[in-house]
């Protein structure tokens, strides 16, 4: 008899193919740039929970990858003997394994017993989660473990970070002892189709749709996808269409713009149809001027770049808290000379306090409009400031009130067929300015690239000459973003009189 993985069982709730391809099938597995990041912070918020609930150091982990499966789990029944706390524990029984995050020893009635935490970088208790601490219960009762209690452990993002290397308080406990314990039956089941799945030679024939991507995207997606039609204008280029509504269309055989009845689309959709199908650009260029034609010259132009990391580093910060670090400013004069100023602290301290006073020392100067592209996101972070800096809450409110969104305009006078159904800066500057391309920078081309670039740019190991590389990708990469507002500006403001 086979034994399957605690994480092989998630799968098959899952999905049935997905779990007979990660047993039969591994190679064909694609993971994504975000899948494996999420990997990365699980590993980190792990690490860091070892530290949280052993303190003093006493616990002790279990290393698979050099004890081996069968070493693992004599090394963990031997451990259980005595009273430390057991990190990685292994279980294995029925067909079944799995390695417990966390065990924590208890005396129950004079005898030794098992508090089993489930650590989680999630901000709080998903459904499979419990699928996880049940199937981990099971097997540790099945091993012979008196296990007294069963909790799920995530991310507080309520918290604050004190300093001082103190994270007690980051995570917060659920306890689903009764629920955890309750459903060893219903795992038993899960094994037992597990072993019988796995015995088919043929994998199951299961068309793509929404459990795809619930709860987590699947890695054979792209396998399982390989031999649909590809539509030449998908539906997914409609803004706004419900991804519900395309998996039904999908059934009735409509899966391209050209299919699509006009009488279900609203007039944005209608007009991304359109536009697509005749490879014609939309651009209502009186509508354009005319909301901006209140905005004169001066104007600035600005961006931010955020860092966010799920256990904080600085004083004062929560988890998974949106931090700027960088920013951005593009000011237009009114003789039309183009000024640029910008901010970026990769020392590895808290940014916070030097990004705030060179946001009001650039930007206060004058009482111009600030443009950028979808206000909600830079707004949402000066208010935060002012909120952990309140000294500075006045000039922080009064930018705030400067502020002027260019994405509505964008979105309602313009669009490219190269631009897929997206109005984000990316997709609209190289079709509006195709001389302008994020793909010609070096290194850092999208947010997530920044965060990755700073992260490294203020670890401790990184060489000085590394950190000026990834310096001058940043400056460059956040430049490009309020330079791709000014160009859009021109052209919707009908203002090519002016060189930039």
């Amino acid at each position: 008899m086979r034994a399957f993985s605690k994480s092989k069982l998630i799968a098959l709730r899952q999905c049935p193919k997905r779990f007979w391809l990660e047993v039969h099938h591994p190679e064909l597995r694609s993971f994504s740039a975000h899948s494996e990041k999420g990997f990365q912070t699980g590993y980190t918020v792990g690490d860091m929970a070892q530290k949280i609930y052993d303190p003093f150091g006493t616990g002790v982990e279990i290393d698979v990858e050099v004890l081996g499966f069968q070493g693992a789990f004599a090394r963990t029944s031997d451990l259980m003997k005595q009273a430390q706390p057991i990190f990685e524990a292994g279980f294995s029984s029925g067909g079944a394994l799995a390695f417990a995050d966390i065990m924590l020893p208890v005396q129950s009635d004079g005898r030794l017993g098992w508090r089993m935490i489930e650590v989680k970088s999630s901000t709080s208790v998903k459904h499979y989660h419990r699928d996880d601490a049940a199937i981990q219960a099971y097997l540790a009762i099945e091993s012979g473990v008196a296990l007294t209690s069963v909790a799920i452990a995530h991310i507080d993002n309520t918290w604050v970070y004190s300093g001082g290397g103190n994270y007690q308080g980051l995570l917060r406990e659920h306890d689903i002892t009764e629920e955890a314990l309750g459903r060893c039956t219903e795992v038993e089941g899960w094994i037992a189709s597990a072993q019988k799945l796995a015995a088919y030679q043929d994998e199951p024939q299961i068309l793509p749709g929404k459990h795809c991507n619930e709860p987590f995207s699947c890695a054979f997606l792209s396998y399982c996808r390989r031999n649909e039609v590809q539509s030449e204008f998908p539906l997914q280029w409609l803004p706004n269409f419900r991804q519900s509504k395309i998996d039904q269309l999908a059934g009735l055989g409509v899966v391209d713009l050209s299919e699509i009845a006009d009488s279900q689309l609203n007039d944005r959709q209608r007009r991304v149809k359109k536009h697509t199908l005749e490879n014609s650009i939309y651009f209502d260029e009186e509508g354009a001027s005319r909301d901006l034609e209140g905005y004169q010259l001066p104007i600035q132009f600005l961006v931010f770049e955020i860092i966010q990391f799920a256990i904080p580093i600085w004083a004062g910060t929560r988890p998974y808290q949106m931090i700027p670090f960088q920013f951005s400013l593009h000011q237009l004069c009114e003789d039309g000379c183009l000024l640029h100023r910008e901010f970026l602290d990769v020392s590895g301290g808290d940014p916070s306090l030097s990004f705030i006073q060179s946001l009001i020392e650039n930007c206060c100067e004058n009482q111009e409009p600030i443009f950028v592209y979808n206000q909600g996101f830079e707004k949402a972070r000066i208010c935060e400031l002012a909120v952990r800096f309140p000294y500075y809450k006045e000039a922080l409110d009064a930018i705030n009130h400067r502020i002027v969104d260019l994405l509505p305009v964008s979105r309602n006078r313009y669009y490219h067929p190269s631009q897929e159904g997206s109005w984000s800066i990316k997709a609209v500057l190289p079709a509006a300015v195709p001389e302008l391309k994020y793909s010609d920078l070096d290194g850092v081309q999208d947010g997530g690239m920044a965060m990755e670039g700073f992260s490294e740019a203020i670890h401790p190991s990184t060489e000085r000459e590394r950190k000026e590389q990834l310096r001058q990708q940043l400056l460059a990469y956040c430049k490009l973003d309020t330079y791709a507002m000014v160009r859009l500006w021109q052209i919707f403001s009908g203002r090519g009189d002016l060189t930039l």
